[in-house]
C-alpha cells in the first residue's frame, strides 16, 4: 500500500486529520504505478464500455462544468468493477480545430505545440480529479498514427462513392477565418470562434453522401436507449412524405418552379409562391420594375447563415419579382416572391404558400396584403375565420376547394384522401408526383484551414514547367481525384510559419508549394489543399480505443468483439445531433464494408445538464453612462443589438462575484455603485463566471468537488454553481472520516445494521439508475446515524468506505487501508444487502377523520384493518375528533393511510 507524505500540509486539511492534499496525490500515484484501471477482458465476465465524449483541449483548461459528466461515468465504472464486470473507460483528445489555429495566427506558435501543451494541462487536471481512466489507451486525433487511420477510413468512403466533390457548393464562408463553417458553428450570423461575419459563397467542396443513409439512420434510432435526442436526430433528418408540384412561370416558356409540399390537399388555396434567394430563376424572372430590389435582397441574404434565415422565431421577409406562376390545380395566376426564409439547399428551394392553412404563410400574407383563401374546414365541417388566424390541422375539403380544383375532390372529403386524389391527378397531368424528401443535406466535409487532417487525394496538373516555380503556368484538373496509396499513409501536414488563411478558398496549404506539388513518372500532380473538419476524428475514436496501439490496422476483430458496442455514452446535449449523427453514419458505412459487427455504436446515451456560472449584469451607453442591470431593454436579432425604449443602443456588461456586494437583498457593483442583476448562465471567460477546478481542489479536495457536482441535483438537470455549497459535502467527508477512524471490533447493533443494509440497497439501485444525488443523501443519513454512536463497528465502517468509494475514491482508499485493507478497494466486492434486514417491521401511516389529516401512527408492517383502527382510536390526537360519534366507515390502504368516516 502507498505511503503518504507527512510533510505536506494544506488549508484543505481538517482538524481531525483528514488531509485531501496528502491523501489524494498518494492514491493517484498508487493507481498509476499499479496500472489499477487497465482494461482487461476475462473469460466468462460481463463487459461494460463506458465512454465520455472526449474534449477539445482548449488553452483555458477545464472549468467546474466539465467534470460533471466525467464524475458520473467514473462512479458507474468503479461500481461495475466492484461487481466483477470488465470495464473499458478511456480518455483522449479531439485536438484539431479552429481555436488552436487562431492562436497560431496571433502568436506564431505552431498549433501542434499549443495542442500538446493544452493536452498536458487537461490530462493533469483529469488525473487530479481521480478519474479511473485507462490512460494507456489515450488517443489524440492529431497524432500521426491516428491521422493515418482517419485518412484510411476516408479512402474507404471515397472508394464506395460516398465522398465526392461539388464544384459550386453554396456554403457559409467566413472571410476573417478563411474557411467554410457548418450551421452549428455560427451564432447570430457570426462565427462561433471569434464572432466574425459569415456570408454565402459558392466554392468547390468535398461532401459525404450521408443522405444515402437517411432512412437507415432513422430506423436505427428505434432500438436505442437514448433520451429526447432521438427526436432531435429524427427532426434533423426530417423525413417528409408529400408531393412535388410544378408551377409554370407565366410568360417564360420552359421555366417551372417546382415546390415540395406535405399538404397538397391545400393546393387549391395556394395564393403565392416563394423562391429562395439562391434559386436559379430568382434573378432571371424579375420584371424591370422589380429587378433592382430583387438583386439587393439577394445580396443581403448572402450575408446571412442558413441557421439565421431558417429561425422560426424570426420575422419572415421577401420581395416580389413581378413574375407570376400558374397554379396547376386550377389555373390561377399567383405572384412569385423571393424570401430568405426559404433555403436553396432544402427541398426544391421553393415553397407554395397557403396562408389560410400555414401560420408562417398567414403572417407573410397579412404583412404584404396577399390573398387568403380557405379550402379546409374542421373535421365536423365547421369553418374557421382564417382572416384572423390560419387553420393548420387536418380536416375536410370545403366547397371553395372543390370549385377551385380540377382534381376530383368532393366537399367533406378528409384531408388524407384529398392528398391522394390531388397527387394522383397531378401525376396524370404531368404536373407533379408523390415524393419523399429529407431535411438532411449531404455533409460538407472540407475546410480551407491548416490545422486539420489533409485529404489523401491528389489531382493531375497540366503545366509547361515546374509549378513550384514562380511564374509557371499550370492548371489543376479537379475532375480527376486520385486516392493516395494506403501504403503512403499518413499524409502529414507540412510545417508552415504563416498560418493565415487566404482571402480566397484555396487555404494556407496552397502556399506550401513543395508539399502541394510533386512529380511522379514524369507527370506533375497537386495535393488537395482543403483539410477535413474537426468532426472527422470524433467519428470513430470510440473504435480506436479498443485497439489504440495497433500499427497494422485501426482495430482487430478480436478487440472489437471484446468491447464494442459502447454500453454507456455520456456527454453534453449540444452534441445531440451532428456528432452523433456523423458517428452513426461512419459506423454504418464501416458495417456495410464488414469492418464492424454492429450497425449502431452507442447503446445507451445520457446527457448531463449544464452547470451554470453566476455573473452580474449592468449596461453602459456609448458615452460611458452606466445603467442598472434592471433597466428595461429590447434585444434585437437582425442585426444583433440591445436598445432602450427610445432606440438608444447600449452594451451589456458583466461583473464577477468578487466585484459585487449585497445590500437589502439586492446586488450592487462595488466600484460603480449601480444595481446589478444576478444571472446564471453557461460558463465563459467573457462573462467572468468561470470557476477553475484547480482552485476548488486546492481549498476543498477533489473528492469534495466530485461529491458536490453529483449532489447538486439530477445528472440531466441544469444547475447553478455555488462555491459556498461545497462546504456541506466537505463537512460530510469530515464526518465519514470521523466515523471510519473511530471504530470498534464489536458487531453493530440491530438498528444500525438495518440502516447500513438499507443504505447499501438504496445506493446500489441509485447508481444503477444514475440517480447519484439521492444516493449521496442516503449515505448522509447513514453517516449521521453512525456519528451519533460512541464508536462505529469496523464492519459498518468498511461497508461505508466501499459505498463512498465510487464518489470519493481517494478518502475511501485511505480509510480502507486504515480499516485493515491490504490492497486497493477498486476491485473489492461491492457490499450486498440482506433482504431480511431491509424489510421494515414497523410502518408509519397517516390517519384521517372525515378526510382531514389528524395524526400519524406507527403500526406493524402487516397490520390488518382492525388493528389499524384500534391503534388510531387509542391515539389522543384522533380521539378528540371522534369522541361521541359513531365510526360509520373505515377506509384502509395497508402501509399508507387510514380514513375514519364518523357522524
Amino acid at each position: 500500500m502507498p505511503e503518504g507524505n507527512p510533510d505536506v500540509t494544506e488549508s484543505s486539511e481538517s482538524s481531525n486529520g483528514y488531509a485531501p492534499a496528502v491523501i489524494e496525490p498518494k492514491w493517484q500515484r498508487y493507481w498509476e504505478e499499479n496500472r489499477t484501471f487497465r482494461a482487461q477482458r476475462h473469460a466468462g465476465r460481463e463487459k461494460a464500455y463506458v465512454l465520455d465524449m472526449f474534449p477539445y483541449p482548449s488553452g483555458a483548461g477545464l472549468h467546474v462544468g466539465h467534470p460533471e459528466g466525467y464524475t458520473a461515468t467514473d462512479i458507474v465504472c468503479r461500481f461495475k468493477r466492484m461487481r466483477g464486470i470488465d470495464v473499458l473507460h478511456p480518455m483522449g483528445w479531439d485536438a484539431f480545430g479552429l481555436p488552436a489555429e487562431q492562436h497560431a495566427i496571433k502568436t506564431g506558435t505552431h498549433p501542434r505545440t499549443t495542442t500538446l501543451k493544452n493536452i498536458d494541462n487537461f490530462r493533469r487536471q483529469l488525473k487530479m480529479l481521480g478519474f479511473s481512466y485507462d490512460w494507456e489507451r489515450e488517443v489524440d486525433t492529431t497524432d500521426p498514427n491516428y491521422v493515418r487511420w482517419t485518412q484510411w477510413i476516408f479512402l474507404q468512403l471515397f472508394k464506395k462513392g460516398l465522398a465526392f466533390q461539388q464544384s459550386d457548393m453554396p456554403v457559409n464562408w467566413c472571410p476573417a477565418l478563411g474557411t467554410v463553417l457548418a450551421n452549428d458553428e455560427i451564432v447570430d450570423g457570426k462565427s462561433e470562434v471569434g464572432g466574425f461575419p459569415v456570408e454565402k459563397l459558392k466554392i468547390r467542396q468535398w461532401s459525404l453522401k450521408i443522405t444515402a443513409y437517411a432512412d437507415r439512420l432513422l430506423e436505427g434510432l428505434e432500438g436505442l436507449d437514448w433520451p429526447e435526442t432521438k427526436v432531435k436526430q429524427a427532426n434533423w433528418i426530417g423525413r417528409s412524405e408529400g408531393a412535388n408540384v410544378d408551377f409554370a412561370v407565366d410568360g417564360h416558356p420552359g421555366r417551372t418552379v417546382t415546390v415540395f409540399t406535405t399538404r397538397v390537399d391545400t393546393l387549391p388555396g395556394a395564393t403565392y409562391v416563394v423562391v429562395a434567394p439562391e434559386h436559379p430563376i430568382a434573378q432571371h424572372i424579375a420584371t424591370s420594375e422589380n429587378e433592382a430590389a430583387v438583386k439587393a435582397y439577394i445580396a443581403d441574404a448572402a450575408k446571412k447563415s442558413d441557421l439565421v434565415r431558417s429561425d422560426a422565431t424570426r420575422e419572415k421577409t421577401g420581395v416580389p419579382t413581378g413574375a407570376v406562376a400558374i397554379n396547376p390545380v386550377n389555373g390561377d395566376k399567383v405572384p412569385i416572391w423571393v424570401g430568405d426564409y426559404v433555403i436553396g439547399s432544402y427541398g426544391t428551394g421553393a415553397v407554395m404558400a397557403v396562408p389560410a392553412h400555414d401560420e408562417r404563410d398567414h403572417a407573410f400574407a397579412v404583412k404584404y396584403k396577399l390573398p387568403i383563401i380557405r379550402v379546409v374546414a374542421k373535421p365536423d365541417g365547421t369553418e374557421v375565420d382564417v382572416a384572423k388566424e390560419a387553420y393548420t390541422d387536418h380536416g375536410v375539403v370545403n366547397a371553395d376547394a372543390v370549385t377551385r380544383s380540377k382534381a376530383p375532390i368532393d366537399k367533406g372529403m378528409p384531408s388524407d384522401h384529398a392528398r391522394r386524389q390531388i397527387t394522383s391527378w397531378l401525376a396524370s397531368q404531368g404536373k407533379g408526383q408523390g415524393k419523399t424528401t429529407y431535411k438532411l443535406r449531404d455533409w460538407v466535409f472540407s475546410r480551407q484551414r491548416y490545422w486539420g487532417e489533409p485529404f489523401p487525394i491528389y489531382f493531375p496538373v497540366k503545366t509547361d514547367g515546374d509549378p513550384r516555380v514562380a511564374g509557371t503556368k499550370f492548371e489543376i484538373d479537379y475532375s480527376e481525384p486520385i486516392p493516395l496509396d494506403e501504403a503512403e499513409l499518413p499524409l502529414l501536414l507540412p510545417d508552415l510559419e504563416d498560418f493565415k488563411p487566404g482571402s480566397d478558398p484555396a487555404g494556407p496549404l496552397a502556399r506550401a508549394l513543395d508539399w502541394r506539388f510533386f512529380e511522379k513518372d514524369g507527370k506533375w500532380f497537386a495535393r488537395e489543399t482543403n483539410t477535413m473538419p474537426q468532426w472527422a476524428g470524433s467519428c470513430w475514436y470510440f473504435l480506436r480505443y479498443v485497439d489504440p496501439k495497433n500499427d497494422a490496422e485501426p482495430w482487430t476483430d478480436e478487440a472489437y468483439k471484446a468491447w464494442m458496442p459502447v454500453d454507456l455514452y455520456v456527454g453534453g446535449s449540444e452534441h445531440a445531433v451532428l456528432h452523433l449523427l456523423y458517428a452513426r453514419f461512419w459506423h454504418k458505412v464501416l458495417f456495410d464494408l464488414g469492418l464492424v459487427k454492429d450497425e449502431e455504436p452507442f447503446k445507451k446515451l445520457v446527457h448531463q445538464g449544464l452547470i451554470l456560472g453566476t455573473s452580474y449584469r449592468y449596461f453602459t451607453t456609448a458615452d460611458g453612462k452606466v445603467l442598472p442591470g434592471t433597466t428595461k431593454v429590447k434585444r434585437n436579432d437582425d442585426p444583433p443589438s440591445i436598445t432602450l425604449d427610445d432606440g438608444t443602443e447600449v452594451e451589456e456588461k458583466w461583473a464577477t462575484e468578487d466585484q459585487v456586494e449585497v445590500k437589502d437583498n439586492k446586488f450592487f457593483h462595488n466600484d460603480l455603485g449601480v444595481e446589478v442583476v444576478m444571472v446564471a448562465e453557461k460558463m465563459s471567460k467573457s462573462r467572468g463566471n468561470v470557476v477553475n477546478p484547480d482552485d476548488i481542489v486546492a481549498s476543498h479536495g477533489a473528492d469534495s468537488l466530485r461529491l458536490y457536482e453529483m449532489f447538486m441535483g439530477p445528472l440531466e438537470a441544469v444547475k447553478p454553481w455555488q462555491t459556498s455549497g461545497i462546504e456541506g459535502v466537505r463537512r460530510f467527508l469530515d464526518r465519514v472520516w470521523n466515523v471510519c477512524t473511530n471504530v470498534t471490533d464489536d458487531a453493530p447493533d440491530v438498528e444500525t445494521n438495518r440502516l447500513v443494509h438499507k443504505t447499501i440497497k438504496k445506493v446500489t439501485e441509485d447508481i444503477e439508475a444514475m440517480r447519484f444525488n439521492t444516493a449521496i443523501s442516503a449515505m448522509m443519513i447513514l453517516v449521521r446515524q453512525l456519528g451519533a454512536l460512541p464508536k462505529t463497528s469496523r464492519e459498518s465502517a468498511r461497508q461505508l468506505a466501499l459505498l463512498v468509494s465510487p464518489y470519493a475514491p481517494h478518502v475511501a482508499e485511505e480509510l480502507w487501508e486504515r480499516l485493515g485493507g491490504t490492497t486497493t478497494l477498486a476491485y473489492e466486492p461491492w457490499p450486498a444487502f440482506d433482504p431480511a434486514l431491509v424489510k421494515d417491521d414497523v410502518v408509519e401511516i397517516g390517519v384521517q377523520v372525515n378526510g382531514k389529516a389528524r395524526a400519524s401512527i406507527q403500526l406493524p408492517v402487516d397490520a390488518d384493518e382492525a388493528a389499524a383502527k384500534a391503534a388510531a382510536l387509542a391515539d389522543a390526537r384522533v380521539q378528540q375528533f371522534v369522541e361521541g360519534k359513531a365510526v360509520k366507515k373505515v377506509i384502509y390502504v395497508k402501509g399508507r393511510i387510514l380514513n375514519l368516516i364518523v357522524g
